[in-house]
């Protein structure tokens, strides 16, 4: 029980349902309408973004952009999922293609998206660096609306607590109450991350100084989920690896690198470019 005070709340009474509505003989799914308002929302941004002056990429760019991303993000989040998370089930290659029936890791979607956007600012000529600040500043959309999707699927939740918040989810198996992780991913991980970088684009000059926009992100998502993992319950078999941390916190050691990195590499350079200049458009 939470501390003897009330009873502990119960995902089921919250009356959610993983299948936002019915489409004929199909379900349509609240995780599946989460990636495509990611992809609305932050084709919408980005569009907005680079319509200030000092853009590294024009409104037609990113809308080629959003495509490439769309492939990374799905194909490197699953192959992440099914590689970091549940490698067992290439014993049936089959099962990987099921998108539907969920399992996606957010560092697998990262190295995706790195891959995708590597693809395309070579074949543009354009700087990856200066299109990765942008592209971080939409990704808070996405963070948020996915783990949204998760708490109301009633799935990777989080370790029990005495809490008075601590929840009971059906699907961990007993009835203990336990910390709805998903909200605090979705806090911190997209929308602290979302207003930070919000605040550096629009309010500093961060958009002209080469990696500070993506360091900041990289960096605050990183330790955001370094930091909840210890709250969050790690997929079974994956609680404490031998060398003491979860497969979640080994994966962002090298994401908060990276973000440290780029977040303050910047400080020692003058910004890249002039207020009102278009750099590497092809």
């Amino acid at each position: 029980m939470s501390d003897g005070a009330h009873a502990p709340w119960r995902w089921q009474d919250l009356g959610l349902s993983s299948v936002a509505f019915h489409l004929g003989p199909f379900d349509i799914r609240w995780y599946a309408l989460s990636y495509l308002a990611m992809i609305g929302l932050g084709w919408w941004y980005l569009r907005r973004l680079v319509a200030e002056p000092g853009a590294p990429m024009t409104r037609q760019h990113v809308d080629d952009l959003v495509f490439y991303l769309t492939i990374g993000v799905i194909a490197g989040g699953r192959i992440g999922y099914s590689l970091f998370y549940k490698p067992d089930i290439w014993g049936t290659p089959l099962e990987v293609l099921k998108l539907w029936e969920g399992g996606m890791s957010f560092h697998g979607g990262l190295i995706g998206v790195l891959i995708a956007l590597g693809v395309f600012t070579w074949k543009h000529g354009l700087k990856m660096v200066r299109v990765c600040d942008y592209v971080a500043c939409a990704t808070p959309f996405g963070l948020v609306l996915v783990r949204l999707a998760n708490f109301v699927n009633g799935e990777l939740w989080g370790r029990p607590t005495s809490l008075a918040w601590g929840m009971v989810f059906p699907g961990a198996g007993d009835d203990l109450p336990r910390h709805p992780s998903q909200l605090y991913e979705a806090g911190l991980e997209g929308l602290v991350m979302g207003i930070a970088l919000f605040w550096l684009f629009w309010f500093t000059n961060a958009r002209n100084r080469p990696g500070r926009l993506l360091g900041t992100g990289l960096l605050i998502y990183g330790t955001a989920r370094f930091l909840l993992e210890l709250v969050r319950q790690p997929d079974k078999g994956l609680e404490h690896l031998w060398w003491g941390l979860t497969m979640g916190q080994t994966l962002s050691l090298p994401i908060v690198a990276a973000g440290v990195y780029f977040a303050f590499r910047p400080l020692r350079e003058r910004p890249d470019l002039p207020a009102g200049a278009i750099a590497g458009n092809s």
